[in-house]
């Protein structure tokens, strides 16, 4: 037998399937006026504010300038349009978005995927990204526990994740002298998990880049008194430093062979240790700053977490593990970025083509999570609670409804009928999430709630803040707590 590692599984054939669905996939009627008219008045006024900056690149005016550009790209994207060559016919006969219909031809929209500068889709990205902000703060909508209370404490709570691009099915340029499959590239980002809106991103060519490659634009990005959570692809003990001394607080797991010499104990429990350490296995090497290390038990498994707030008033332990927890929110932001809006294919193999992609799908990205959380003020939830793709394939049901006069205003109608149209998520059965067990020990939390309604007592409810029964879901807690009414001092210690 061959002592040689079995080679990793091609993407190829996963991009083919994508490529096969995305060019057999028949055309779609154009969206409805109103929501051109959501998508024209959050994009267009920033692409004509960047005309200027077209021209002092020495770009003379053309046909196909940046706002038509602009519209047939957000179009080719949002509309999911089979291919460039589709794309093409629709603007010659119908017209997209706010350009009337005119005569280009495929050649020539392929040379401007080439010529165009990538750079100014960035900057209109980057000037839309506030103005989604401001909309956000405008809205009120329930969060998470976790959320809520670290919007209080922290200026910010940003997740700093990297991902790798598919597979380019065509090369164009230096990707012809590419062997085998060429792959687009890898893209990172800072993602607000309150607002769930980009606050950077970057590009990056080589899709080989370490995530640790992204770290001194990160660092550029960040301001004191943020709250940065990332995974194990950033462990850097170097950066861990510079973070501590910027006054910028951050999260991550622990790796497992990661040295941690324990200098204090702040709390112990049965399933929960909480202390002081120095990290690092040899003085050249270790962290100048001593960090803090959470571990918890779920389920037989232990989690282990590090953080620069060694104050645990300042950041209980339960709240680590939380918000901790929330970074899943990037990698749902990059699952809607390449399954749904479609960068998973590619339409170009030019570099600057992929970046002018990169930057339409995340315009886009920042458009429909502004809908998603209209809709979510509409039905007074939480943003997690609604499902992003369903709110997307909820605008062809508001399209038809409006051609038949039921509806004039797309959230009103996706609030109405979220359930029917599977916008609010099932809820799993049978599920105990880590968060559902810690959210019953943070003071003002469901079960204390159940205390008072169920007036078991101070001296019960007192108990209560630092005991976690170990049962499935909040039914099941009522049960124990009732079980321990007659007899608070049967519940075990507080420790």
């Amino acid at each position: 037998m061959s002592d040689k590692p079995k080679p990793k599984k091609s993407s190829v054939r996963h991009t083919r399937a994508i490529q096969r669905d995305r060019t057999k996939r028949q055309n779609t009627q154009a969206p409805d006026e109103t929501v051109e008219l959501r998508l024209e008045e959050l994009v267009h006024p920033a692409t004509l504010n960047q005309v200027a900056h077209f021209h002092d690149l020495g770009l003379r005016q053309r046909t196909l300038n940046l706002p038509v550009m602009m519209a047939f790209v957000l179009s080719l994207i949002w509309r999911q349009l089979g291919s460039v060559t589709e794309a093409v016919r629709t603007l010659n006969r119908e017209g997209l978005l706010w350009v009337n219909e005119r005569k280009v031809s495929q050649q020539a929209i392929e040379q401007r995927f080439s010529s165009l500068p990538a750079l100014l889709f960035e900057r209109v990205f980057q000037e839309v990204l506030p103005l989604m902000a401001q909309r956000w703060q405008a809205r009120t909508r329930p969060l998470p526990p976790a959320l809520r209370w670290a919007s209080e404490h922290f200026t910010a709570v940003l997740a700093l994740d990297g991902s790798t691009l598919d597979a380019l099915l065509r090369h164009s340029g230096l990707l012809r002298d590419g062997e085998g499959p060429v792959l687009a590239g890898r893209i990172a980002g800072l993602l607000d998990l309150i607002t769930r809106l980009p606050r950077q991103l970057w590009y990056e060519e080589d899709p080989k880049a370490h995530d640790q490659r992204f770290w001194e634009q990160a660092l550029a990005s960040l301001e004191r008194g943020m709250l940065l959570i990332f995974d194990l692809g950033f462990l850097n003990f170097t950066r861990f430093d510079q973070l501590s001394d910027a006054g910028v607080f951050f999260l991550t797991r622990k790796e497992e062979r990661v040295v941690a010499r324990p200098q204090q104990v702040l709390r112990l429990t049965a399933t929960l240790r909480d202390e002081i350490v120095q990290v690092g296995s040899k003085k050249d090497s270790q962290c100048a700053h001593a960090l803090r290390l959470i571990a918890w038990q779920h389920q037989g498994k232990w989690y282990r977490y590090l953080t620069n707030v060694l104050d645990p008033q300042v950041l209980p332990a339960e709240y680590v593990v939380a918000l901790y927890w929330q970074r899943w929110r990037i990698e749902d932001c990059f699952n809607v970025i390449k399954r749904l809006l479609g960068l998973a294919y590619f339409w170009t193999g030019s570099i600057n083509g992929i970046q002018i992609q990169v930057w339409a799908t995340w315009i886009l990205y920042a458009v429909l999570v502004d809908l998603t959380d209209a809709v979510a003020e509409a039905l007074n939830k939480p943003f997690h609670a609604l499902s992003m793709e369903m709110v997307y394939r909820g605008l062809y049901h508001y399209t038809v409804a409006r051609q038949r006069g039921k509806a004039d205003d797309p959230v009103a109608y996706l609030a109405a009928d979220a359930q029917g149209l599977g916008i609010i998520k099932r809820e799993r059965k049978n599920r105990a999430a880590i968060t559902d067990l810690l959210y019953l020990t943070i003071p003002g939390s469901p079960l204390m709630n159940v205390a008072r309604r169920y007036s078991l007592g101070p001296q019960l409810g007192r108990r209560l803040r630092c005991w976690s029964p170990p049962v499935r879901g909040l039914r099941r807690a009522v049960g124990a707590v009732q079980g321990h009414q007659s007899s608070p001092n049967s519940l075990p210690p507080c420790r």
